[in-house]
């Protein structure tokens, strides 16, 4: 029984100090501010890149069921070098800016014959 306490709190030990790695984007909860253009909203997010298999990142907005909200941004599709930081600013027309709830950054997987990832990971801001 010794034993198997044991080897149950060194997995712990070791399940809580394995560093999962992932991309991080902010701010938690973003506000829509009129921009220079009239009828159109703007915010700003940044993306940051902790995970060194992945280099792209895909931006959505979205409603309170995650359905598509139509959005204007430099690229829907970001690189994000390892270990560094992308500021994307979005834009949104005004009879659409009440509906957006969510702006989601989704890791895009790459086929590789040296490495092949599995996990994608996708992270929301959520309106104020």
């Amino acid at each position: 029984m010794a034993k198997l306490v044991a080897v149950g709190v060194f997995m712990v030990i070791v399940a809580f100090s394995w560093n999962a790695a992932s991309h991080e984007m902010t701010p938690t909860y973003f506000k829509m501010v009129p921009s220079h253009v009239d009828n159109v909203y703007r915010t700003k997010v940044n993306v940051y890149n902790r995970r060194n298999d992945i280099k792209y990142y895909e931006i959505g907005v979205f409603d309170a069921d995650f359905n598509p909200i139509p959005f204007t941004s430099l690229y829907r599709i970001v690189k994000v070098d390892y270990l560094s930081e992308v500021n994307i600013d979005i834009y949104i027309r005004s009879d659409a800016v009440n509906k957006a709830v969510y702006i989601c950054s989704k890791s895009k997987l790459r086929k590789n014959i040296k490495f092949l990832t599995a996990v994608a990971s996708r992270i929301c801001s959520k309106a104020k």
